[in-house]
């Protein structure tokens, strides 16, 4: 089925649209991809440590 002029035009404006946001989603956790990485390792060691305390205690 052939698709008209305008409506094949809507639709690559939609891809368009739809590609532009992930890739700015993508650069957005790139650039904080650091600092979730310090969040985790700081969540990481906090866990490690109340193990720890907890292990000491009996």
């Amino acid at each position: 089925m052939k698709r008209s002029r305008n409506e094949v035009s809507r639709w690559r404006m939609l891809r368009q649209a739809q590609r532009r946001r992930s890739q700015w989603v993508e650069a957005q956790s790139r650039t904080y991809r650091h600092l979730t990485r310090l969040r985790h390792l700081q969540l990481k060691q906090q866990r490690r440590s109340l193990l720890y305390s907890l292990n000491y205690e009996f």
